[in-house]
């Protein structure tokens, strides 16, 4: 009883921190399905006006649906190489006598530490050079790799985890490395594969800064990119309850897949501590 008596001030205080983030999202998701008469404080009546864009591609959002897709393809892509990459990195990593072993692995963390608008100007040549500037895969690529450090980190964090008895066990029955890896290894560091590709779809789904520099003029066209033009106030067409509702629409699958997988992303934590 006196435990529980200890841990009520700590929770008021939670509550009354989280009280007005929780009032203004909660209230600009009931701004999308209702309308507000000006000077009122509360919604008049209920009005779905606001998810027209859904279907009607001559609103300023356009054709929503294929940025969507767009931004599903460019999430999913990155989760795909980062989960391929680190997964037989963070291996080589861990198990591996390789030369310059520790220099490698501090450079990693050094190139996580920079920012990606750091090496805009870098990034910029280099699509230049090899053609792929303003076009789907280059931007595809140059996420992924940003993303790379940290996903090769954190996986060779769950394969120190796994005792060498295993491995050594697959190989004593004649199993190649590459057998003990797939059927052996692999299985052992599967919270951390989820977790990591998790956190790589989500922060492809939320990314901006590389679509809009690396493919002005491209007509791929990313969610962030469409929910940008939409609240710019310089149109001439600007309408503020369609920016929010496609703001709303935007984060939507990002709730989904935290009420679904919270735990799953939680389980991240438990690599990538050992050097």
């Amino acid at each position: 009883m006196t435990r529980n008596f200890s841990i009520w001030p700590v929770v008021l205080i939670l509550l009354l921190i989280s009280a007005p983030i929780v009032i203004m999202y909660s209230y600009l998701a009931l701004g999308t399905v209702t309308t507000t008469e000006p000077g009122d404080l509360l919604p008049s009546k209920l009005a779905l006006d606001n998810w027209r864009f859904l279907f009607d591609t001559s609103t300023a959002a356009g054709n929503i649906w294929i940025a969507t897709l767009n931004t599903f393809v460019f999430a999913a892509s990155i989760m795909v190489i980062v989960l391929t990459v680190s997964a037989t990195g963070g291996y080589a990593m861990s198990r591996l006598n390789l030369p310059f072993r520790r220099f490698v692995l501090s450079g990693i963390m050094v190139m996580h530490a920079f920012p990606s608008v750091t090496l805009i100007i870098g990034v910029f040549l280099v699509l230049q050079f090899t053609g792929l500037y303003d076009t789907m895969i280059g931007v595809i690529l140059v996420k992924a790799s940003l993303m790379l450090p940290f996903g090769i980190w954190i996986m060779k964090g769950f394969y120190d985890a796994v005792p060498w008895e295993i491995e050594m066990a697959g190989v004593q029955d004649g199993a190649s490395r590459f057998t003990v890896w797939r059927r052996l290894i692999l299985p052992q560091v599967r919270a951390g594969l989820v977790a990591l590709g998790l956190f790589a779809f989500l922060d492809g789904w939320g990314e901006y800064v590389l679509p809009r520099i690396l493919a002005p003029t491209n007509d791929f066209r990313v969610l962030s990119i469409v929910l940008e033009l939409v609240g710019n106030p310089d149109r001439t067409n600007y309408d503020f309850d369609l920016f929010k509702t496609v703001g709303v629409f935007y984060t939507l699958p990002v709730l989904v897949i935290f009420v679904f997988f919270q735990h799953r992303l939680m389980d991240i934590f438990g690599g990538g501590t050992k050097g």
